[in-house]
């Protein structure tokens, strides 16, 4: 079933209104879809250089409102939505343990999940069930989207397809090394 689904958002890609797509993909992508936009992005960029930042803005925004989506699923209706959600990715365990601190972190949540591989839509959920402050999550959001998105178009706009290799496979783990730093330096400057 993944594999279809990513074989339709690549064939999305070649649509002549895929910018479109990619704003339905963005938006379904932080609160219930698999796919992640990047598959989406990274051939319209290649194809369209010039229109990478713009490609980037429709992700980031797309994907910031999409993220409210999975907030509202999360506030309003989680018994009935998002708990079989969460449950698809075998995160209801870490939602129980995790939501007793939750608003404490929140924001650092919603940024790392917002530029790492992990899945933002189960962020965008937690928030809404636990009551986020709604302003710290959409900062957080736009940061964390915004940053992962603009860093991909920047990658591609200058490097071009040699680029696509390393954001396709490395990127995640860069995005995740890089915020385990942050977190410890954050950590060291307040603790050592």
């Amino acid at each position: 079933m993944i594999r279809a689904l990513y074989n339709w958002t690549l064939r999305l890609a070649q649509h002549p209104r895929a910018i479109w797509a990619l704003a339905f993909v963005a938006f379904i992508e932080s609160s219930v879809f698999p796919i992640p936009p990047d598959i989406l992005m990274i051939p319209m960029i290649i194809a369209a250089p010039r229109r990478a930042f713009l490609i980037a803005a429709v992700a980031t925004v797309s994907s910031v409102l999409g993220g409210l989506f999975g907030y509202w699923i999360g506030a309003v209706v989680f018994e009935s939505v998002g708990q079989p959600v969460l449950a698809f990715y075998g995160k209801e365990a870490y939602f129980d343990e995790f939501a007793t601190n939750y608003n404490a972190w929140g924001a650092w949540a919603v940024l790392i999940a917002g530029v790492t591989p992990f899945p933002y839509k189960v962020i965008t959920i937690l928030s809404g069930s636990t009551g986020l402050n709604l302003g710290v999550f959409l900062v957080a959001s736009f940061f964390a989207r915004g940053l992962r998105f603009f860093l991909v178009a920047a990658l591609l706009w200058k490097f071009g397809a040699p680029i696509r290799d390393f954001i396709e496979r490395r990127l995640g783990l860069m995005f995740t090394l890089a915020m385990a730093l942050l977190i410890g330096g954050f950590y060291a400057v307040k603790f050592l």
